[in-house]
């Protein structure tokens, strides 16, 4: 690595199936992105925001922390500029952990909301996004893997995590990182490993989240996700009929998503009642036919929130039009990804690693994590360069 930045050469080769594509949206506000949002859950957010005010009251008595107390001061005062607020969200998530963790959990959900809106940094990224698979059995529109150039078995992007080289990320990171994605590129559940990952897992984190097409969920799987260390399990579904869902889903199967969703439901619900997992579906919002009334009549018996997120235009960004956004990426200052083969890159937007910042096999997450290249992308952006900074030249997230 020399820090040098240089577009890639050649252009994506990305599916065409005659499906209008949205307009192109000017910025992509990644923070907070749910264009729309349901829960069947019923937590009342005033409810778990007095109980976050009292609880975080009493052990301020007696210890320091200056984030827990500017979190506190954000709560009881309102809306503040750093926008600090418990949603229906973050309710919902507070509803399953105990009072004896509401402290580490909204510790790090301060890092994760507050830190990039005030530039700040400590050893660690609030969130972590791990890969345990970059090979997807499905051609999404709105994604990358459209892009032969790295889908194609010759590009050298495709593979699977070794089980040694996650347990080295979650042996570092426990009790530093505590809200975690295992999804990136790919589909998890493709991974080989993928069961024993989840298992390892078990009772150290807070916020771990599954990101699944549910096309490949066994009886087997569906225990382990249960019986392990997942607090949220996201179906990545964007329609409520075969026929659109065809349409984003490329190589989907609308009826083998539905009955493993309703079975994952079913084994929940029998054989652990006491789970204290969330589910929800969640699409990209990309078409004018998709309705949320729709969704919830197909999906809410399932599970436990129905949400569309905004589409952010990802799968051609190296041949996007140069663009004038000076405001820095957000994720520079809030999470890191991890590839299969240990690459660390600081985001998913840039899927064939322009901007790699090293590897696990030689360094520790800290260490690139407030390491000098990782810095010097965050100065270019602060100092509104980003347009020397390729691909963020090109990419309109914020």
């Amino acid at each position: 690595m020399n820090g040098k930045w240089v577009r890639p050469s050649g252009g994506s080769n990305i599916i065409k199936n005659n499906y209008k594509m949205p307009l192109k949206q000017k910025i992509y506000q990644k923070h907070q992105s749910f264009k729309d949002f349901k829960s069947f859950l019923k937590v009342d957010i005033a409810s778990q925001e007095k109980r976050v005010i009292a609880i975080l009251e009493q052990y301020l008595k007696n210890e320091r922390n200056h984030v827990l107390a500017s979190a506190l001061k954000a709560l009881k005062e309102g809306e503040t500029k750093n926008s600090f607020k418990i949603n229906q969200y973050i309710a919902d998530e507070l509803s399953k952990i105990e009072d004896c963790d509401v402290t580490r959990y909204i510790m790090n959900r301060y890092r994760y909301d507050v830190f990039p809106k005030t530039k700040e940094l400590d050893k660690y990224p609030p969130y972590l996004q791990i890969e345990p698979a970059s090979v997807c059995n499905y051609r999404c529109v709105f994604c990358y893997q459209t892009d032969k150039t790295f889908s194609g078995k010759t590009g050298g992007h495709m593979g699977f995590m070794k089980f040694d080289l996650f347990k080295k990320i979650i042996d570092e990171i426990k009790g530093n990182i505590e809200f975690l994605s295992l999804a990136s590129r790919g589909e998890p559940m493709l991974c080989p490993d993928i069961n024993k990952m989840l298992e390892y897992c078990r009772n150290k984190f807070l916020g771990l989240k599954v990101n699944t097409n549910g096309s490949i969920m066994s009886e087997e799987n569906c225990r382990m996700i249960l019986s392990g260390g997942v607090n949220t399990l996201v179906f990545s579904v964007d329609a409520a009929n075969e026929k659109m869902y065809s349409k984003f889903r490329v190589n989907g199967d609308f009826k083998k998503v539905y009955e493993n969703i309703k079975r994952f439901s079913a084994i929940k619900n029998k054989e652990y009642p006491k789970s204290r997992i969330i589910t929800r579906v969640s699409g990209v919002s990309y078409g004018d036919n998709q309705n949320m009334d729709d969704m919830i009549k197909v999906w809410g018996d399932f599970v436990d929130q129905i949400s569309f997120v905004k589409y952010n235009p990802w799968e051609n960004v190296y041949d996007a039009e140069l663009n004038d956004i000076k405001e820095p990426c957000s994720d520079l200052w809030r999470r890191m990804f991890i590839w299969f083969d240990g690459k660390v890159n600081p985001c998913d937007t840039d899927y064939k690693s322009t901007l790699s910042l090293g590897n696990l096999e030689e360094n520790s997450i800290s260490k690139i994590w407030t390491g000098e290249l990782y810095e010097n992308i965050r100065k270019q952006h602060l100092d509104d360069k980003r347009l020397n900074v390729s691909p963020c030249q090109r990419c309109v997230v914020l």
